[in-house]
């Protein structure tokens, strides 16, 4: 089995950490398996230092992996984005594939699965094609407001086109699998909902003193942290927009912006200034799940419009941590439906940062509910979001796919 993925380990958030468990998960169950990825460079759109060569190979988990390099912009926006995933794709096209019966391609990056699904269909012998849906591009495209018009119509058929040439489907959604059975035209016979799982093993304890202490949180303020990706999608600058309020009203609230992404040093700029307002670096494993559980709320905050491309990944992270979470985001979207499928927190629209401000406020000031929506969200990590079980059910629908095209 080969798995085709952009994003892979060491790299510790968006959808790497998914693609590497799956793939040392699948070795688990017995399967020979591989990876072909790119350098780590995600979120800081900067290949890491030790990384880099035009073509490497290492063993992670007992997988071998190989990386190959590819154009990776300092500036991932509009057309930059674009000819990094086809440099991708045709790095992918020309590699050493070897002889796998069955291929898993990630997508996004939806261009460059396109261009492998090509050289899968070219290829004499012909092997079983499952992709792997995390985002759904063309809603991404729309929602974000990166495209319309022709580029949209394009970019829709190109995704209508990859996923209805593979033999399965895989969506971490089931309201992801109802857009590409309903607008994508893919049979909903080949279509599975493997949810997206903790990565993350169950929090230890944690020395919140200790570690509020070393970020410099007070006990008098309530902690709102976003962890993550700092992109288009995430809308973060009405995170900055809450924090100078905040200061404005004497709220005891601080609002941490941690991790890295094409937008950060966009948003210090316009944070200049702003004292409830702070921005941490990407942690390891450790110190990020500390950081998590020492927070007081852990939010989620997307752009206005955003409603349907994405289930974002933090929040396995968040439920986990057992801290209530602030969705900034459309009531009737997916990040809503899994917040309050979890009990685990508060909606309030996207871009409105009084109102962000006012759910932190209530949070802050209502230990018990707190604890309450934090428990229930823990809950749910444990009850739903099994690695084990979906891993399980990922190899099992691979396997069931694969039989009868054995006997073909």
């Amino acid at each position: 089995m080969l798995v085709i993925g952009l994003n892979f380990a060491p790299e510790v958030t968006g959808i790497s950490p998914y693609t590497s468990s799956l793939v040392g998960g699948l070795a688990q169950h017995g399967m020979t398996v591989r990876a072909l990825t790119a350098h780590p460079h995600y979120p800081e759109w900067k290949i890491h230092d030790g990384y880099g060569r035009w073509t490497s190979s290492e063993v992670i988990n007992a997988v071998p992996v190989t990386r190959l390099r590819h154009y990776v912009p300092a500036n991932p926006g509009g057309v930059n984005r674009l000819v990094s995933e086809l440099s991708f794709g045709v790095r992918v096209f020309f590699a050493r594939w070897g002889s796998p019966d069955v291929i898993v391609m990630v997508s996004p990056a939806l261009f460059s699965t396109a261009v492998a699904m090509v050289r899968a269909r070219l290829s004499p012998k012909r092997p079983l094609v499952n992709v792997w849906v995390q985002d759904i591009y063309s809603l991404g495209i729309t929602e974000t407001g990166m495209g319309d018009g022709p580029v949209a119509k394009l970019i829709t058929w190109i995704e209508k086109v990859t996923l209805k040439a593979a033999a399965g489907v895989v969506v971490i959604h089931d309201r992801f699998g109802q857009h590409l059975s309903r607008n994508l035209g893919v049979r909903p016979e080949r279509i599975e909902v493997v949810r997206n799982w903790t990565h993350l093993d169950a929090t230890g304890a944690t020395d919140v003193a200790e570690t509020r202490a070393r970020y410099g949180w007070s006990d008098i303020e309530t902690v709102v942290l976003h962890a993550g990706n700092m992109g288009v999608k995430q809308g973060l600058e009405n995170v900055v927009d809450a924090a100078r309020l905040a200061d404005e009203q004497g709220s005891p609230v601080r609002f941490v912006l941690l991790g890295n992404g094409s937008q950060r040093e966009e948003l210090q700029a316009l944070g200049a200034g702003v004292s409830r307002l702070q921005f941490v670096g990407s942690l390891d494993d450790t110190d990020f799940q500390d950081a998590l559980a020492s927070a007081d709320v852990l939010l989620v905050n997307e752009k206005p419009g955003v409603s349907e491309m994405a289930v974002p990944s933090k929040l396995t992270s968040y439920f986990n941590a057992a801290r209530p979470v602030i969705g900034a985001t459309d009531p009737e979207g997916l990040t809503a439906s899994e917040i309050d499928a979890a009990s685990a927190g508060r909606i309030v629209l996207a871009g409105d940062p009084q109102a962000l401000l006012d759910s932190a406020l209530v949070l802050g000031g209502d230990p018990e509910l707190a604890r309450s929506l934090g428990e229930n969200g823990f809950r749910y990590r444990l009850e739903v979001l099994s690695e084990r079980a979906a891993i399980d059910k990922f190899a099992s629908w691979l396997r069931a796919l694969a039989k009868p095209a054995r006997r073909r």
